[in-house]
């Protein structure tokens, strides 16, 4: 057995089984496709599900691949494993083979031991099996094909050796495949919490049954195989070390972690602080940079929010090690330099990824000083309240908002002599995971069964609209009427038509799909849109304009031509507009959502602040010069490895193939399978409408090109002529004009609060209404539209002309529906009468609040209906 890189364990396993006829498919995104039912991939088979379950179907009947897995959620949740274990992790790949209706367990079972035994060495007498107790069909050939002595074969139960993809659907039995550390790991038995021994490198899922509701199994008339083995795992098997984190997949990282805090990492010691930490740190890292590489951006809910709480983690076990600045964005370096052969499209995300961890972990920093200071802030008021707890709300607050780390709080508290309702505290932690939950399921696409039917049972829709934007002998193959697959679609009737071949784009990469005709022989259908709700169909929606339309008519398809050369000019400028940010503003910018209309187009990038009016006038300026230098727009087909290594840029969010369409137009080259125009200079102008922020560390630019951008000039061109008209100043002169008229209209405000004001201290006697008391004086009344500050004004001149009393004015807004109070109270009834108590019961009786000195207070409320009981209330209380 001969030490092995982990990139080539990877290799050698996907081209061993390529050899046995099997697809290499690369790894799918860690975040799922198609399956509401998930967070992120957890599995090895979820890219396959719909096939395993027979919604799908594939060109191929045996695949494999090594594919990105996260796991932080439901019963796959390892997060708090992680770091003091040698074997969990957030993200790890599953190398797994797959048959779908092909072979079972016969050689299943043979191609898991040649790989093991021979192309491995592993030898023989380091492994051993188990399978599940009632299947004697496995047992038998691990005896008697395989050849493995009785001792070495396990039966165990439901528990550790029966797989099921859910409640119900498809189940069968599992066998399990050790490896044997050796007898310095003592003698356990196998699958015992306490088993350090025996270390399981690879499931073999025989898929044989369907269970229903009532927990019935039938057997499946083609039972599928789903295997997976940890690269992890296995590759501690080959590089001979005790934990997964000594392997070349974890050890730049630490020893990044090493230089960076000075402290030593110590394998032999796994649960000091030091090495605890340095693994969190590894795994972690690895985590954030594949998360941020697939498009999860830190937020505080659904995907988003466990990326920033693992982030936060890693950045907190950094304090451990005495690191309190920005760090792990650093780190980045060293997992994409480990990880760039097997995964390219890091490299090119590289300083995206760095720049957003780094403004996250500065972000952290600060909230967890806030937090700090709020703890203590809670923490004494709560002695005040003669409470010697923390609330769970309160600590829940601390986590969720500032990501101020439990055990601190826990730690604090103790130091203080103070309790934490942890109870409490996880009871809202759950809360919020399952609002969590209903936000990412919310969001999932889901493809609707008529869908999936139709991908298995007509040929792949071919799209000629890249060259043609017309078809005439396209034949209809199925029309689908609410979600259902109908032969007739009358005069007036609302559907959906799937022809064999189409020049209709439908929508795709921030695209939107085209309109326009299809016509046959007495029938015109009128489509508004097209998409692909599944790869391989594509479905055109409208409605019947005229006659009947019928399933296998033939017709002739054509797209709405000048909307479809609006969409391309938008398009084309949209690549134009992402080349010139990463030019001006840096190679940190990616895209992170876009739409692309006939109208306008919408670009989202990553930037950590608002663009300058010089900024945008520059971006601008370098797309309007790139359209007039008329590049040719230049289209190529080639392998997406190939592709993503010569420079061209991917995009978060898209699904790309092993070929890949490669868009170059001037200074721009990236990955697109979108509708262009043949040269820029067929854009003719573009024009940025607005800058704006959609969430932290991302903005987004709204801009209009070719004729929506020639309007758009021309309206802003006339508005000018007007206003230049209206305010009879040349064009160059109506910012000055305008400046003067606003300190002009200023003057006048000023003057005019100067009249109100005198108008309203002139008559403050009529306003009042005046109670005599046993040797001082109350006042209250009301007036309209003062300001708290006029408002207090008034109550010292209102207390002035009263002498020895207590007044009350309210100012009302009946616009807001708000009321300002005041109380003043002259000093010689101070100690009988405060103005802060006044207003403190009088403002709950407007359904407000106040408070203030003895001799002037402030309050306010909205229940303007109240206004009267609360003046009586002043009276009786004064």
């Amino acid at each position: 057995m001969s030490f092995l890189t982990a990139n080539e364990i990877r290799e050698s396993f996907l081209k061993f089984f390529e050899e046995k006829g099997h697809t290499r498919v690369k790894s799918a995104s860690i975040i799922p496709e198609t399956d509401p039912t998930l967070l992120f991939v957890n599995a090895g088979m979820v890219p396959f599900k719909n096939v395993f379950l027979g919604l799908e179907k594939r060109p191929y009947t045996r695949a494999t691949s090594c594919q990105k897995v996260f796991r932080v959620s439901g019963k796959h949740n390892d997060l708090d494993n992680v770091g003091y274990t040698p074997r969990h992790h957030t993200f790890f790949e599953m190398l797994g083979n797959f048959s779908f209706g092909d072979y079972f367990k016969k050689e299943a079972i043979e191609y898991a031991w040649e790989y093991l035994t021979r192309v491995l060495q592993i030898p023989e007498e380091k492994l051993l099996v188990s399978v599940f107790e009632e299947d004697d069909e496995a047992y038998d050939i691990w005896k008697n094909v395989i050849g493995l002595p009785e001792e070495k074969i396990h039966r165990l139960g439901v528990e550790d050796n029966f797989w099921s993809m859910g409640d119900t659907g498809p189940c069968g039995p599992c066998s399990e495949i050790y490896y044997d550390r050796g007898e310095e790991f003592g003698n356990p038995q196998l699958g015992a919490p306490d088993d350090n021994r025996y270390l399981e490198i690879w499931n073999l899922v025989f898929m044989q049954y369907n269970r229903d509701e009532s927990g019935r199994l039938t057997p499946l008339p083609h039972p599928n195989i789903d295997t997976g083995m940890g690269l992890e795992r296995i590759a501690s098997v080959m590089q001979g070390v005790s934990s997964n984190y000594e392997t070349d997949l974890f050890m730049p990282v630490i020893r990044f972690a090493e230089d960076i805090s000075g402290k030593e990492y110590r394998p032999d010691q796994p649960s000091s602080k030091e090495t605890v930490a340095m693994r969190v740190i590894a795994d972690h890292l690895r985590a954030i940079t594949f998360l941020i590489s697939d498009g999860v951006f830190p937020s505080n809910e659904g995907r988003g929010y466990v990326l920033r709480r693992i982030l936060r983690r890693a950045l907190r076990y950094g304090k451990e090690l005495g690191i309190e600045r920005p760090f792990l964005f650093e780190g980045v370096d060293v997992v994409i330099d480990m990880m760039k052969e097997p995964y390219p499209e890091l490299i090119g995300n590289r300083g995206f990824i760095k720049g957003l961890v780094k403004a996250e972990e500065e972000r952290f920093i600060k909230t967890l000083k806030r937090g700090m200071d709020i703890l203590y802030e809670i923490i004494e008021k709560a002695k005040k309240e003669g409470r010697h707890h923390i609330t769970g709300k309160e600590v829940f607050m601390l986590y969720d908002t500032y990501g101020f780390p439990v055990d601190l709080v826990e730690d604090i508290a103790r130091d203080n002599n103070f309790g934490v309702d942890i109870a409490e505290y996880y009871k809202l932690l759950e809360e919020q995971r399952e609002r969590a939950r209903a936000s990412w399921k919310s969001q999932a696409k889901e493809v609707k069964k008529v869908y999936l039917e139709l991908k298995n049972s007509l040929p792949e829709n071919r799209f000629v609209g890249y060259e043609k934007l017309e078809v005439d002998d396209a034949n209809i193959l199925a029309i689908v009427k609410e979600d259902t697959q109908v032969d007739i679609l009358n005069e007036g009737e609302v559907g959906e038509i799937i022809l064999d071949i189409t020049p209709f784009y439908p929508e795709k990469g921030g695209q939107v799909g085209d309109a326009g005709i299809i016509e046959g022989d007495g029938f015109l259908f009128d489509v508004v849109d097209t998409k692909t709700p599944v790869e391989g169909i594509i479905i055109h929606r409208g409605k019947v304009i005229y006659g009947q339309l019928k399933k296998g008519s033939v017709a002739a398809a054509r797209v709405n031509k000048e909307r479809r050369q609006d969409i391309m000019r938008h398009h084309t400028a949209t690549h134009l507009l992402h080349a010139a940010l990463r030019n001006l503003l840096g190679e940190h910018v990616k895209q992170a959502g876009s739409l692309v209309h006939p109208d306008y187009l919408r670009f989202d990038f990553t930037h950590f602040e608002s663009l300058s009016e010089e900024e945008i006038k520059r971006i601008e300026e370098l797309v309007n010069q790139e359209i007039m230098e008329n590049h040719p727009v230049i289209c190529r087909e080639m392998p997406i490895d190939e592709a993503l290594k010569s420079g061209a840029i991917a995009i978060f969010e898209e699904k790309y193939g092993d070929v890949v369409r490669v868009i170059s137009a001037g200074i721009s080259t990236e990955l697109c399978g979108g509708t262009h125009v043949s040269r820029t200079g067929d854009i003719g102008y573009f024009k940025i409408l607005s800058e704006t922020a959609v969430a932290s560390g991302t903005r987004r630019i709204e801009a209009v090109a070719g004729r929506k951008a020639v309007e758009s000039s021309l309206r802003e061109h006339f508005l000018l002529k007007e206003i230049s008209r209206t305010l009879t100043a040349k064009e160059e002169q109506i910012i000055e004009k305008i400046e003067g008229l606003k300190l002009k209209v200023k003057e006048l405000e000023k003057q005019l609060e100067s009249l109100k004001k005198k108008s309203v201290v002139d008559r403050i006697m009529d306003i009042l209404t005046v109670v005599d008391k046993d040797g001082y004086r109350v006042g209250y009344g009301k007036v309209e539209g003062l300001s708290p500050n006029e408002l207090r004004d008034l109550a010292d001149v209102a207390r002035a002309k009263l002498g020895s009393s207590a007044v009350l004015l309210a100012s009302v807004d009946r616009e807001k529906g708000k009321i300002n109070l005041v109380a003043a109270v002259s000093k010689d009834l101070t100690d009988r009468i405060k103005a802060g108590d006044i207003i403190r019961q009088v403002a709950p009786v407007i359904g407000g609040k106040g408070g203030g000195r003895p001799d002037m207070a402030q309050g306010g409320g909205t229940d303007i209906s109240k206004l009267d009981e609360a003046f009586e209330k002043f009276v009786q209380i004064t």
